[in-house]
């Protein structure tokens, strides 16, 4: 990403249009940071995580002013790829929360779970786990 947008001025972007091309140009622009995809998937992968960041960036945890946010796509070792957004202080750069809408993990029964990690514990366990519902329990939205 060039420069760090306020998580409000990213979801201004995004209704404004300006993260809708496929690009690869863009889709950095709009925070993907590292990908295993195809530089073609972005676009659809960012179009399917942003309702899932407008709705967490709602929550009190979330100071949209002071956070960003930025994607990126996984490949486990044993599994598919998946993707995760992360929400970070604007002025340090410190990840505050990794947001995983659906592992990708095929062991331990994870596979298809949400998940999220944070600062509040330094990441050593998931802070919410199960179902998509479990994560918008955690941010209480």
């Amino acid at each position: 990403m060039s420069e760090k947008n306020s998580l409000r001025r990213w979801i201004e972007n995004f209704d404004a249009g300006l993260y809708s091309a496929s690009d690869v140009e863009t889709q950095i622009e709009a925070g993907f940071y590292d990908w295993f995809c195809s530089e073609k998937s972005l676009r659809g992968r960012l179009y399917a995580m942003a309702p899932k960041v407008r709705h967490i960036a709602k929550s009190s945890k979330i100071d949209q002013d002071k956070m960003y946010v930025f994607f990126k796509n996984n490949c486990p070792c044993f599994g598919k790829l998946y993707d995760d957004f992360r929400f970070c202080d604007i002025e340090t750069g410190k990840v505050i929360y990794t947001i995983v809408p659906k592992l990708g993990y095929e062991q331990d029964d994870w596979f298809g779970k949400s998940q999220v990690c944070g600062l509040e514990n330094d990441f050593e366990s998931p802070l919410a786990f199960g179902t998509w519902k479990d994560v918008l329990k955690f941010f209480e939205v």
